[in-house]
């Protein structure tokens, strides 16, 4: 090739490339520029300083940054931020009202149902949303729901105490 030969223009890089974007988290709308394959839990703990949602696996296997979206608990690290405009997304922070502990999250100190923390926000969300859709589960019901959720600290007798208990208190 000659070296006279023209330079190609410039394509911009992917990875640089920002999508303007409204996110509604714990009630409260965020605008935001973000690059498209960011995922929510970046977008939470980097841009928002949401810090509830753990990265662990980032493969969806340990629940560490469940959060809940439309009511329903999702691993946030396989989550891109730019499919969640239009949708409610409530995490461990927003469970707080008023300065007062959601009563998940009171019980779960009650029950002693957390050891080291790190687990805990996952866990307490997806309690939540199964409390949400079934008020009073069963023992297999709880054990399910709370599946996908590791604990490495082995403190699953009282989450589970925490989740029975919470269960007998529902209406």
């Amino acid at each position: 090739m000659p070296d006279s030969m023209p330079a190609l223009p410039a394509t911009p890089d992917e990875a640089t490339r920002q999508t303007r974007i409204r996110l509604t988290i714990n009630d409260t709308p965020h605008d935001l520029s973000i690059a498209p394959r960011r995922t929510l839990l970046e977008v939470l703990r980097e841009d928002l300083s949401l810090t509830g949602a753990k990265p662990g696996c980032e493969m969806g296997n340990c629940g560490a940054c469940t959060v809940l979206l439309d009511g329903e608990a999702v691993y946030s690290c396989l989550v891109l931020a730019i499919e969640c405009p239009g949708h409610t997304i409530t995490t461990i922070e927003g469970l707080t009202r008023d300065g007062q502990l959601h009563p998940i999250q009171d019980t779960f100190v009650q029950y002693d149902a957390l050891q080291c923390g790190f687990c805990t926000p996952g866990q307490v969300l997806a309690l939540k949303s199964l409390l949400d859709r079934n008020p009073h589960p069963t023992d297999d019901e709880i054990d399910r729901g709370m599946a996908g959720n590791i604990c490495r600290c082995g403190a699953y007798p009282k989450i589970r105490a925490a989740a029975r208990a919470l269960a007998r208190q529902q209406p």
